[in-house]
């Protein structure tokens, strides 16, 4: 249990991005280090990480080892940052977590899977390419379908609308529960508590 988790939260970067739904993996990253009250510095990787410990194991011990990386690069290439850091840590894909914005699920809700297919979001299709499978865990936090004919790939490139940003803490809670359910309970656990019908 002593290798470390790797964490990589979505998004793109600079400023003018920092509110889109698109950065939402990000967001959730953000929140996961003010948890373990840490920050992020950069790593020759291209990405800033945080190292840290997250949640609590059974019987009261701290949590595992999760290094917490957004990626500098674009969205569309961050297969080029998350496959040098997996190289860098000699994380298997069992241990590698991508928090993610996702389309096909209602705004606030949050599910977890592992492997399958990318629908059609270009950063996890970087990624596989990068590391070679899609078999490691996806946060997928969503952010619901665009109103109208608004084209998805505008719709994620916008801020959260006002009603949205009320729910978005909520949101990037329950998605950083998640998370650590992942390291600390394993994925069936996970899925088991983040899929249960309230």
């Amino acid at each position: 249990m002593s290798d470390p988790w790797l964490v990589v939260g979505l998004g793109n970067p600079g400023a003018g991005y920092a509110g889109n739904r698109h950065n939402v993996g990000q967001m959730v990253l953000d929140e996961l280090a003010r948890r373990a009250g840490a920050g992020f510095t950069s790593h020759r990787t291209r990405s800033r990480v945080a190292d840290v410990r997250l949640g609590t194991l059974p019987g009261g011990a701290p949590g595992p080892r999760v290094l917490l990386a957004k990626p500098m690069s674009f969205m569309n290439v961050s297969g080029g940052p998350v496959g040098a850091l997996v190289q860098y840590l000699g994380v298997p894909p069992d241990r590698l977590v991508v928090v993610h914005d996702e389309l096909d699920i209602p705004f606030a809700a949050v599910r977890l899977k592992s492997g399958g297919g990318e629908g059609g979001h270009n950063g996890l299709r970087s990624i596989s390419s990068a590391v070679g499978t899609r078999d490691y865990v996806r946060v997928r936090v969503g952010v619901g379908r665009p109103p109208g004919h608004t084209d998805p790939a505008d719709f994620v490139l916008k801020d959260f609308s006002a009603t949205e940003r009320k729910e978005l803490p909520w949101l990037l809670d329950s998605a950083a529960d998640a998370v650590e359910a992942v390291v600390t309970q394993g994925l069936l656990a996970a899925q088991q508590r983040f899929h249960a019908p309230s």
